[in-house]
This record gives C-alpha cells, structure tokens and sequence, in this order.
C-alpha cells in the first residue's frame, strides 16, 4: 500500500487521539465505560495505533535522505534511558497542568516532583523519544513520522497551557508560582521517586529486549 497506508495511518492516529477526547463524545464514552475504563480504552487504542503508524513507515517507499552510519543508534541508546526515568516519574502521578495526571486533586504544589522540572513530562518523553530516532532513520517517511512528533509534543505544551490558563482561571498562575518555589526534590519524596527510577532503569531494559520483536530491529550496534 505504500504511501497511502502511511497516510491513513496518519489520519487514523491524530483522529483516534483528538475525536475520543472532545465534548460531547469523551462525557458520553465515560458514562459507559466509566473514567478508569475510558482511560484504559484510549490508551490501548492509542498504543495499537502508534504501532501500526511506526509500522506503516516500515513499508512505506525508501527514500533515502541521508546515509546512515554506526555510530547514529548510540542517540537513541543514550537518549532513551532519560526517557524511561521521565515515564516512570510522570505516569500514575497527579499533574493537574497537563494530560495523563491521575487523582489531580490530591497535587500539591509545595511537593510537586517532576512537574517542578517540566508541567508537560509526557510531552518532554516524547519529543526526546522522537528527535532521539531522528538521527539514525534517515529516510523520508521515518523523518516525517518522528519529526512530526516532535514537533507536536512542542507545540502541545503550549496548547495544553493555554487551555489549563482557560480551565483553571486565576489557580493556574498560582499554583505555577508555588510548584516554582518548590525544592526539586522533597525529602519525603525521595524514597518513592528511587523506586520510581528503577521502575524506568527496569522499562528501558525491557524495551531493549523487546525491540527486535516489536519492530524488527535490534537497537544495539
């Protein structure tokens, strides 16, 4: 299929993340599969999607952009470990400045963890996982997938502060002042962000087995 299914895969993807989550579809899927259900539904669709967007670049035309070399698969190898630790810091954890917070009314500035160094730490993932791949997939539709990403996990951050600033009113600049004043890394807090950092030490040696499965290549040199 080529182009074309490279192209539906795109439409399918930016649709499947967008329609799901306006009004007046996201009220009326939460009454039936409730909130917890909801989530787990749009981020296993977003999940299947993605792969088969990755997928679809696979077999799209090669058009070689630039000539790749060994020493490229060492940016992602590097880069993706950051990424792990920010994904196991980030999920589960209440973030009430951006998407995938959980239990966001129990966010508390003085103690705020990784949204002290990043209000979008899903978006931070993203982006360094997408230019990250940039690099050592040198082709037109690899380049148009990861570079599109990029580009929309950074322009996201800036959507996302402009809808929470209409959301939240006055409490969004409030609550950004005091998450700013916070330590970077609270006492209390210190135990369950180790066990969070092996949880992403555990995640990136997970993704490196499971690589060559997943997607056909190995990430090692």
């Amino acid at each position: 299929m080529g182009w074309f299914e490279f192209a539906l895969a795109y439409v399918v993807f930016f649709l499947s993340h967008s329609l799901p989550v306006r009004p007046p579809l996201k009220p009326w899927l939460q009454a039936r599969l409730g909130a917890s259900g909801f989530t787990l539904v749009y981020s296993a669709l977003s999940l299947a999607v993605l792969a088969w967007l990755i997928a679809a670049a696979g077999r799209a035309p090669h058009v070689t952009l630039w000539d790749w070399a060994p020493w490229q698969v060492h940016v992602p190898l590097i880069v993706m470990g950051p990424v792990c630790v920010i994904l196991a810091l980030s999920i589960g954890r209440p973030n009430p400045f951006s998407f995938g917070g959980a239990r966001n009314d129990l966010f508390d500035p003085a103690r705020p963890g990784i949204v002290r160094w990043s209000r979008h730490p899903l978006l931070a993932a993203l982006a360094l996982w997408a230019a990250a791949h940039i690099l050592p997939n040198g082709d037109l539709a690899h380049v148009i997938l990861f570079g599109t990403f990029a580009a929309f996990a950074l322009l996201g951050g800036r959507l996302i502060d402009r809808r929470k600033r209409r959301e939240m009113g006055p409490e969004w600049q409030r609550r950004r002042d005091c998450v700013a004043d916070a330590p970077l890394l609270s006492a209390s807090q210190s135990g369950g962000t180790l066990l969070r950092v092996a949880a992403g030490i555990a995640l990136y040696g997970a993704l490196l087995w499971a690589h060559p499965f997943l997607f056909g290549v190995s990430p090692l040199p």
